[in-house]
């Protein structure tokens, strides 16, 4: 008998992994993916009831507070500083295009309100607002594209049972049908009731790598909901079917230095990398280690120069403010980024592997060579580039620069070019 159900149980998990492959985007899927991969720059916000112990978003588990202790955070979370219009303006001076936000953390605090439980931001705050509507709202009027995190690991709730062991795809502690429902029931709350939503950002799938998260049925009903809506998973994994772009964690596409991505093999969907401006995603009081604006704008243009778009994190403080370390250096990004915006904004990448002095973007009849490592040399070498280029000038000034197009590559040479502070760009046409 037990031989039998395993044989039921595999055929089961073989004819939902057979009807999820069957999944065929839309032609506004499509759409909506090209319009995400010209977008290139979004902010990235971990925000919850965790910002107020001043330990990022992992203290619950970290600090091995008890769950019926941690919620007792939600008692006096009354952030009265918050301004969806200034997280906005913020974005959009930093020359960001979208918001990707927490609306759920691995807490099971959920920062909208919602019907399918108490535990949020409306029912269990004094605060009694729901800030995610307010973001909605202004990111439409603003032209800001609205993502949602969502977390698939809850470490609170009993149907979740965190910690449990795995058997035949679900926890053996807890209900895992119950749990799965409240997603879906979630998810569709977050697509039909918040104007503009553009993508789902799926994280937890590694505390189960064992589980059936039902994939099929809930990337299902996002596309049904919604078929332009963008699906991504932090996994750490290869694409799933059903997923419309792929994501790296604090790693540029095809690097693994902080062990993410080992199996995460590039695929063909547009490409994302996250990465946060201290060490922290959630606001975190001893976190000084602060990127500066070059590490910034060079994240930035070696994402672009990968093909891949740059989600970048900030932590708000408790009452919604966003810390002045924050808003100082991204001052300083986005007045770089509104001088050099063609070579970064519609761009397309892997026009060469990355090279020592840097990387290309290109964006119609044009290629943009950003110079972010100056060459010992007089001039750096392109090579395989396709394409006869007609003139090469300095972005910005038009001045002329020499360079000498061969079949194996181009020359470019560097004699009476300054080297610029972040990254000097140079425009072959």
């Amino acid at each position: 008998m037990k031989r039998l159900l395993t044989i039921l149980s595999f055929c089961l998990a073989l004819t939902l992994q057979m009807n999820a492959q069957t999944y065929t985007p839309s032609a506004s899927n499509l759409s909506a993916r090209n319009t995400f991969q010209d977008l290139k720059f979004g902010l990235f916000i971990h925000w919850g009831i965790y910002s107020e112990l001043g330990r990022g978003e992992w203290v619950m588990n970290n600090d091995h507070i008890a769950y019926k202790n941690y919620k007792r955070l939600a008692d006096f979370f009354n952030p009265q500083s918050f301004s969806a219009r200034d997280w906005v303006k913020f974005a959009k001076s930093a020359g960001m295009k979208y918001i990707t936000v927490t609306s759920r953390h691995h807490d099971g605090f959920s920062m909208f309100g919602t019907k399918e439980s108490p535990y949020n931001i409306v029912d269990a705050t004094p605060y009694k607002k729901d800030p995610l509507m307010g973001l909605a709202k202004e990111c439409a009027k603003e032209g800001i594209q609205l993502h949602f995190y969502y977390s698939l690991l809850d470490w609170g709730r009993p149907d979740y049972a965190f910690g449990s062991r795995i058997v035949d795809g679900k926890p053996i502690d807890g209900d895992w049908d119950s749990y799965i429902s409240f997603m879906k029931k979630q998810l569709t709350e977050l697509i039909t009731r918040y104007p503009g939503v553009k993508g789902i950002w799926f994280d937890g799938h590694w505390e189960r790598k064992t589980a059936n998260w039902h994939y099929d049925e809930i990337y299902g009903l996002i596309h049904k909901l919604n078929p332009a809506i963008l699906v991504g998973n932090n996994h750490h994994l290869e694409p799933k079917p059903g997923e419309d772009f792929q994501m790296f964690e604090k790693d540029l596409p095809g690097n693994n230095l902080t062990g993410f991505s080992g199996e995460a093999k590039i695929g063909e969907l547009p490409l994302e990398t996250c990465e946060t401006i201290n060490k922290s995603w959630g606001f975190d009081l001893s976190d000084n280690s602060y990127k500066s604006s070059k590490q910034l704008i060079h994240y930035l243009v070696g994402a672009a120069g990968r093909n891949a778009n740059f989600l970048l994190n900030i932590g708000p403080m408790p009452d919604g403010k966003i810390q002045s370390e924050f808003t100082d250096t991204m001052a300083i990004v986005g007045k770089w980024i509104k001088q050099n915006g063609e070579s970064i904004y519609g761009t397309r990448g892997n026009v060469i592997a990355p090279q020592p002095w840097g990387v290309m973007t290109h964006k119609n009849k044009t290629s943009y060579v950003h110079i972010l490592v100056w060459p010992q040399e007089n001039y750096i070498f392109i090579p395989k580039l396709k394409g006869k280029i007609s003139k090469a000038v300095l972005l910005g000034t038009k001045t002329a620069v020499k360079y000498k197009q061969q079949d194996e590559g181009v020359f470019v040479y560097l004699d009476g070019v300054k080297s610029l502070p972040y990254d000097t760009i140079i425009q072959l046409l």
